[in-house]
């Protein structure tokens, strides 16, 4: 079900839906986090996205990151469930997005280096100094992954 949401949207218009997405914090030796720029919205998330139909969240997770930054990656550990990420995207589409979030390791795969239909851009950022971000969930989840990490820091 590859057009799953397309599928749905010619359904339901622009009326809110409800979405599962699944994303990961991958940090690098400095303690930053990766994030990409998206292409859709023009501000900055974490690599991620919507399950497909009988997806899980963690396959979700490995596959998303994938496609959004060029990186193979493992889970680590999940961080938490999300399920305030109210969002209204450009094309008047709103939905309200649960998200599963999951600390990551890069176990292959190379950074994107040129831009892609889903990502402008990818780079990391310290916790304390953050872009434009994509809406407050985004916000949330960035929160609850420096607190976890820094109580997970041996």
């Amino acid at each position: 079900m590859a057009n799953y949401i397309q599928e749905i949207r010619a359904l339901a218009g622009h009326k809110p839906i409800l979405l599962n997405a699944s994303g990961g914090i991958l940090l690098n030796d400095q303690g930053q986090v990766l994030l990409n720029l998206r292409t859709d919205t023009h501000n900055w998330s974490l690599p991620g996205g919507y399950l497909e139909y009988g997806e899980t969240f963690d396959a979700a997770c490995i596959r998303e990151y994938r496609e959004d930054s060029g990186i193979d990656v493992a889970l680590v550990a999940p961080i938490g469930l999300f399920d305030q990420g109210f969002t209204t995207y450009p094309n008047g589409d709103q939905a309200q997005v649960i998200t599963r979030l999951y600390l990551v390791r890069a176990v292959g795969g190379q950074a994107l280096q040129q831009a892609t239909d889903e990502t402008l851009d990818l780079q990391y950022f310290s916790f304390d100094d953050l872009p434009p971000l994509l809406n407050q969930q985004t916000a949330d989840m960035l929160a609850a992954a420096q607190t976890y990490c820094q109580s997970h820091e041996h």
